[in-house]
């Protein structure tokens, strides 16, 4: 059990899904796409999930309050923020409006000139907090699913399965339904993630189209897409290729929460801003969908997943796994990892380390691929499965 009342938290990994954004379109047999843009919708929301962890984070009379961390103003020492950047930047920006609300303008951030003269930040002490971003041609880490050829595998495999053949018999009136409410868009089931975003994104911002079209039929369309998603994103073992969304991320949360125990780390609070991918095979994995099956499915915009480290009464380091389901959840739910309610760091990480992709070339050999996203670099000539015809492979 997590012994977080008296010490209070050494450290928290968190992993969040953007804000509101404009449409994008998804290839349902690659899931190649470009994102959208943030909207002051999603803008809002995002600063709103980064008020929410302030107050359970940087709040010292918070149970959760993370030990030693600067609370007004930011050390940036402490803080390890990346993003995806590709596309609209709906999700790059989505981590600078959650730092707002976790760092907010305060009068505070200002400095002393040689002079004398004292010099306040603009925007009423706005705090610059760095944010990597990662370009989709720089590294896999964030989107592994694009321009990888085993997962184009499965997704052929789900697409002319069983399972997608009687989901489309299920979601048959459904789809004849909102036919006419699609713009030309394609009205099968293989293409139900984008009938569903665009769906909700008209149901969100187009006036006329919200009050005509029926609450149950935007029902549907979020219940068919989970079931879709749910699929694509998850895999019969857990290291299958339908996980990699979560197996490329699992070695910067491994990392992060380990050197949170180094004594002399100074990162206190690690934040990587996804989308909606990684979170379906991360619970899928954990099996944390096996005790709360709610959270199957697409997340909710601004959604977050929470990995608290603390050190309970014997000395050990423990992870516990908390998520809040965007603005429906007031507050973090606490998730079973394998069943049970936290891991030593080292239970959790031989749980799961075996399943990751640590690096370019794990993710090139994982995917059979050879030239996109950097693969070229790499010698593959005597690589048994992906040159069958070299001296230590099968002719």
């Amino acid at each position: 059990m997590v012994n977080t009342s008296n010490a209070g938290l050494i450290g928290v990994v968190l992993l969040a899904r953007h804000g509101d954004r404009t449409g994008l379109f998804q290839n349902y047999t690659t899931y190649n796409s470009t994102q959208g843009y943030l909207t002051p919708y999603g803008s809002s929301q995002e600063y709103n999930l980064g008020t929410y962890l302030r107050e359970t984070y940087l709040n010292p009379d918070s149970p959760s309050f993370i030990q030693n961390i600067s609370t007004d103003v930011a050390d940036i020492d402490q803080l390890f923020v990346r993003a995806d950047a590709g596309g609209g930047n709906a999700i790059l920006d989505s981590a600078y409006a959650l730092l707002q609300g976790l760092y907010p303008p305060t009068k505070e951030s200002k400095m002393t000139l040689a002079t004398g003269q004292t010099v306040y930040a603009p925007l009423g002490g706005y705090q610059y907090i760095p944010v990597e971003s990662l370009e989709f041609w720089q590294a896999p880490s964030l989107t592994s699913w694009m321009e990888c050829e085993y997962f184009q595998f499965h997704l052929a495999r789900l697409n002319s399965g069983v399972i997608f053949k009687d989901a489309a018999a299920e979601a048959a009136p459904f789809l004849q339904a909102v036919e006419p409410y699609l713009g030309g868009l394609n009205s099968s089931f293989l293409n139900i993630w984008n009938i569903y975003d665009h769906l909700n994104v008209q149901y969100t911002h187009n006036k006329t189209f919200y009050q005509s079209f029926p609450k149950t039929l935007m029902e549907q369309a979020r219940h068919f897409a989970n079931i879709h998603e749910q699929n694509v994103f998850t895999d019969s073992v857990q290291n299958g290729v339908g996980q990699i969304a979560i197996r490329t991320l699992w070695p910067e949360i491994f990392w992060s929460l380990g050197n949170m125990t180094a004594p002399n780390n100074k990162v206190k609070l690690a934040l990587t801003e996804v989308d909606y991918k990684p979170f379906i095979s991360m619970f899928n994995v954990t099996n944390a969908t096996v005790t709360n099956p709610e959270i199957s499915g697409i997340v909710d915009y601004a959604s977050a997943v929470a990995f608290e480290l603390s050190q309970n009464t014997a000395g050990d380091y423990e992870v516990a796994m908390k998520f809040k389901n965007g603005t429906n959840d007031k507050e973090f739910k606490s998730l079973k990892m394998f069943g049970q309610d936290s891991l030593t760091l080292p239970q959790m990480i031989q749980a799961l380390d075996w399943t990751t992709i640590n690096s370019t070339i794990n993710w090139c050999f994982s995917c059979n691929q050879t030239i996109l996203r950097g693969c070229s670099v790499f010698n593959y000539s005597n690589d048994p499965f992906l040159n069958p015809g070299s001296a230590t492979g099968y002719a």
